[in-house]
């Protein structure tokens, strides 16, 4: 499509969300401020990914299979797993974002590719192996895939998972360094409702807490840290204006969880779609959070891999 239809197009769309009063006009009164003298991560760098393969982009799980920073392994929630490696220099700023293996496509347990409401990937978590499991959103579950491309081990599935909204489930995944998995859902249905958390551990589910909403964001993404704590990832949408971020800490002990510090909240169009979440320790001690966007397949939209860092 030529660059001027293409923009003509966004400027009527614009003007129809607009119109509709689909588009926010302000802060939501829920949100809180930023505390004195600024959110603990500062924004340290943003790098454009680009691969010309019709298969490449809508990435929204990240998790390394180092502890470095390095190796990566990305999923498209078109069913497709990726592995790669970032480039980094001597203070660890990104120079270069290369795949070393993809796309491979994801299959059932059966071995046949995924295809429909069964192929929308969207949270990843890796075991000390570098196997991958991967939870979906569509046909809520969790399966694990010994090899990128090979039948998938599908986890038992809780009733529960099967009330959840239709496309905005399991976003979520995370592994702590016992095995356990955690995993909730992107909606929890409502405003004043907090998202329920479930876990896998010895075999079984269980939902021992829920985390609490703060405003309109959405759950898509954690990972534990280095230094144990439970990072989540959300996103609210803002129509064409674009996305804010915000990634929260915690504390899980046993069944309960406690903290819920802001690390960073971003203004509206800051980053695009962020919805894979990678936490690491650099070679200087500080905690690193690297986050993937998912561009939705869309001309308008990119794949950027986007870094804060703690301040010690």
């Amino acid at each position: 499509m030529p660059q001027r239809s293409r923009l003509a197009l966004i400027g009527v769309a614009f003007g129809l969300l607009v119109g509709c009063g689909s588009l926010p006009t302000a802060l939501r009164a829920e949100d809180p401020a930023p505390p004195p003298g600024g959110y603990p991560a500062q924004h340290l760098q943003s790098w454009r990914w680009r691969i010309d393969d019709p298969l490449f982009g809508g990435f929204s799980g990240f998790k390394f299979a180092d502890t470095a920073g390095r190796d990566f392994v990305t999923q498209s929630d078109r069913a497709t797993i990726w592995r790669g490696r970032i480039e980094r220099d001597a203070v660890d700023r990104i120079v270069a974002v290369r795949a070393t293996s993809g796309p491979v496509r994801l299959h059932d347990s059966a071995g046949a590719p995924l295809t429909g409401i069964n192929a929308d990937s969207e949270g990843l978590a890796l075991a000390p192996d570098g196997s991958a499991f991967i939870s979906f959103e569509g046909n809520a579950r969790v399966a694990h895939y010994p090899t990128d491309g090979g039948p998938a081990e599908l986890l038992p599935r809780p009733e529960a998972f099967s009330r959840f909204q239709r496309n905005s489930s399991l976003e979520t995944l995370a592994r702590d360094r016992d095995g356990t998995l955690y995993t909730l859902p992107e909606r929890s249905g409502a405003l004043d409702v907090p998202f329920p958390v479930w876990r896998w551990r010895n075999g079984v589910w269980d939902q021992p807490f829920a985390i609490p909403r703060i405003g309109t964001f959405l759950a898509v993404d954690a990972d534990f840290g280095p230094d144990g704590r439970f990072y989540l990832l959300e996103r609210d949408f803002w129509g064409l204006l674009g996305f804010r971020s915000r990634v929260r800490v915690f504390d899980i002990r046993g069944d309960s969880i406690s903290g819920g510090q802001i690390l960073f909240e971003t203004a509206v169009g800051t980053h695009d779609n962020l919805e894979g979440l990678a936490v690491w320790r650099d070679r200087q001690g500080a905690i690193r959070l690297t986050m993937i966007s998912d561009d939705n397949f869309r001309f308008f939209q990119r794949t950027e891999v986007v870094e804060y860092r703690l301040r010690p």
